[in-house]
Formats: structure tokens, sequence, C-alpha cells
């Protein structure tokens, strides 16, 4: 039986589209998920896609987190859904607690744009698990809102267990660009929560999923084909 892979669209998401298609590469059905309907359609993990929802007022997030769907979300997350968030999701999920801390303005407060070079650093969850501990990465970024800030006990908790799962590098060579793009406190670009089930990451994977679109890498389809694995042998 295909897996079901459900794809949040919610006003001002860009690359719902994206990821759907990453979805399908990857060998499972993406299922295209409204934020004003609760129903999940028996989905068997969802993406909270990039772009800017509800025009990123307030905060980066904050209006989407009130979406009727993430009714649904934050309650089947907790009981063990795998949930994604990628840039604006990744903003969501701080917001609705799914994920602790809180996505800030990027402290040279301009709109930034590029591939990345990240390092995994946690390969057991269940959208790493096709990646290595230490493989390094090449990602593409785009946000204005991507400074990962939280409190020094909470940095320190999730060093402590291993909940950062993605650090910003420098690219090296011939660029004078920094490693890391936006101020991201411990040049943290992704975590997860205790279970592993959810996961949070400014860069956009669903843009590096096949070699002639993009950004030429298929560095990020790892992401789709780990949860793939994980809900075919669950």
């Amino acid at each position: 039986m295909t897996a079901r892979i459900g794809v949040v669209t919610f006003p001002g998401s860009l690359d719902d589209r994206d990821t759907q298609r990453a979805i399908r590469l990857a060998g499972a059905e993406p299922v295209a998920l409204w934020h004003k309907d609760k129903n999940l359609h028996q989905v068997d993990a969802v993406v909270l896609p990039g772009g800017f929802s509800y025009g990123d007022y307030l905060r980066a997030g904050a209006i989407s987190r009130f979406s009727p769907v993430m009714e649904t979300v934050i309650e089947q997350a907790k009981s063990g859904l795998p949930v994604l968030g990628i840039c604006n999701g990744f903003q969501i999920l701080t917001e609705a607690h799914l994920l602790p801390g809180a996505m800030l303005g990027n402290n040279h407060l301009h709109f930034i744009c590029r591939d990345q070079k990240l390092r995994v650093e946690n390969a057991d969850t269940a959208w790493t698990s096709d990646y290595v501990s230490g493989q390094e990465i090449h990602i593409p970024l785009k946000n204005m809102d991507g400074r990962y800030v939280a409190d020094e006990h909470t940095l320190d908790e999730l060093e402590a267990e291993g909940r950062v799962v993605f650090r910003y590098l420098a690219r090296g060579g011939a660029t004078d660009e920094p490693g890391n793009p936006n101020g991201s406190l411990r040049d943290i670009a992704g975590i997860t929560n205790a279970a592993g089930n959810v996961v949070g990451l400014m860069p956009h994977p669903e843009h590096a999923v096949e070699p002639l679109v993009g950004s030429g890498r298929t560095d990020g389809l790892p992401f789709f084909t780990s949860i793939l694995k994980k809900l075919v042998n669950a």
C-alpha cells in the first residue's frame, strides 16, 4: 500500500507544489491538505511547506498556527504522526510549540537566497534516516526570518539530547560568505522534538531532489525517502 504524505497549503504558501513533487519522486503519494480543513484524510505523515503564510504578519507562522488544520496536526503529532516543517513550516512548528525556540528576522535584516552547506547532526529521526551523521550536504536556503533563537537552557538541552538535526557550515572555496546565513544561535539550521517524529529546518530540501531542477543536486531527496522507508517498514 502506497504511503500517503499530506502537504498543507496556507494562504501565502509558495512551495507546496514543489513539496508534492518531491514526495512523488521519492515514491509516496502526495495529498493536498487545505488549512481550513481539520480532516487530514488519513495521511501517514504531514509536511508544512515554505512560503509566507498570511504574509508573515504579526510574526512568521503566528497566524497559521491557529488554522483549523493545525488543531489536528498538533494533536496527532503528539501521538506520533511524522511532521516536517520547512522554512515557514518550521516557523509554524515553533509557534505551535511542537518545537522549542522561535524564529526571528535575519541578523543582517535582508532576505537571503543561496545554496547552503549543512552538516547532518542527527540521522535517527523519521525524516533523516537516509543520511549519515556527520554527512555534509547542500540545500537551497531562502528566508527573511530564519534566525533560530532559544534560551541557554533550551539550547543546552537540544545539544545534550542530540536534537540539533542540521547545522550551518561555511561553503569554503573562493566564496567569502559566512557559514551562518542569518545569525541562528549555535549555527542551528534544524531541530527535532524528543520523539524524533517532528522535524523543522529553514533550508528547502524540496528544491534539491533532481539534477535538472533547482540547485542541480539531489541532497534533499533523502528527507522524503527516509519517511517513506519508515512508513513502509512500520
